[in-house]
């Protein structure tokens, strides 16, 4: 019988303990305090000392390899959050062992890498989830039915510096949760990439601009930075006679009726309602033939949602909200963006 289909408490482990892994550990015994049937049951990091903290701190075995931790104790899923240049083996390892994963976002540094972990899940008919956990901000979760073919994206992600996930650049850290939002909201393919990425603090890009355009028609504008001196998480995107307003950090919907402006292009009426939207704050009120309206939205912690959802599709043997094929396409979409920068960066003569 399948892990968890009939009921019982499925055991699970964190494989990785560095600020990832711990708000995993985190949410995992929340859950099982909550009464949810889980069983926290092992931290693994390579660094004995993280490792033995984490288990210390959450009341768990610790170890400091997952073959280990396999051969000592039975695993129903578990949450790979180990640099994304380990994503695959440590994946794999497990997948083998028919454990389901929760694989951080990016699910690999590399597409081969993405694909050995594809395959491996295949083989061994196991689920695996990726972290892309803005999917599951509520914020998100209230816009999608408010879909009506949208044709413009503006995204901003910016956060100031910190020496964290500097294995990665900007655009696998930060900017890859909007890439996989945008392409779970756009029923289209991406027809063309434009890019330029400079590093400013590591020797990564840490800063990055994208403008992407679909075989629809949609143009989409990516901004994100990990050297800014203000935190911003939002997005906002134009359709037929409405513009919305998602702030990821407030869980914010706000949606604008452009009903005056019936009868323009698209891009007329993006422009429209920016020039009314701006109209609107300087006056304090709603101008004329616009109507704003604040969409409800349910207050949740995305990690806690994501992780639900996760463990639900182990019970359920179900396709995940965010499956691994869906992190292969964000992953292979930040690679092209990488092509494009340095075909900038090569033009520019940086």
């Amino acid at each position: 019988m399948m892990a968890g289909s009939d009921g019982a408490v499925l055991r699970v482990a964190v494989v990785g303990a560095g600020a990832f892994g711990r708000n995993h550990l985190r949410v995992y015994r929340e859950l099982q305090a909550a009464g949810l049937a889980i069983e926290l049951v092992a931290v693994v990091d390579a660094d004995s000392g993280v490792a033995a903290k984490a288990g210390a701190d959450f009341g768990v075995r610790w170890f400091t390899e997952v073959e280990e931790c396999l051969a000592d104790l039975k695993l129903d899923a578990a949450s790979v959050c180990v640099p994304t240049v380990h994503h695959a083996a440590v994946a794999e390892v497990l997948l083998a062992a028919g454990v389901d994963v929760l694989v951080e976002k990016p699910l690999a540094g590399t597409l081969a890498d993405a694909d050995r972990i594809l395959a491996a899940a295949l083989a061994h008919g196991r689920v695996v989830q990726v972290g892309h956990l803005e999917r599951f901000n509520p914020a998100v979760t209230a816009a999608r039915p408010l879909l009506n073919r949208p044709m413009f994206f503006e995204s901003h992600r910016l956060s100031v510096f910190t020496p964290r996930s500097l294995d990665v650049d900007v655009v696998l850290d930060l900017m890859i949760h909007d890439l996989d939002i945008v392409l779970s909201l756009v029923d289209s393919t991406v027809r063309e990439v434009r890019a330029v990425g400079l590093p400013v603090l590591s020797k990564k890009v840490d800063i990055a601009n994208v403008r992407l355009e679909f075989e629809n028609g949609c143009v989409a504008n990516f901004t994100a930075s990990r050297v800014s001196t203000e935190r911003v998480r939002k997005l906002r995107f134009f359709q037929p006679y409405q513009y919305l307003s998602l702030d990821f950090a407030r869980q914010d919907l706000l949606m604008i009726d452009v009903t005056a402006a019936a009868g323009l292009s698209d891009a007329q009426l993006a422009m429209v309602a920016q020039m009314q939207m701006a109209k609107a704050a300087s006056l304090g009120h709603p101008s004329e033939g616009l109507s704003l309206k604040k969409i409800p939205v349910e207050a949740g912690e995305p990690l806690r949602l994501e992780i639900e959802a996760f463990l639900g599709a182990v019970r359920d043997r179900s396709v995940p909200v965010v499956s691994g094929e869906d992190g292969r396409r964000a992953l292979g979409l930040a690679l092209e963006i990488h092509e494009a920068m340095a075909a900038h960066a090569l033009r520019a003569g940086l």
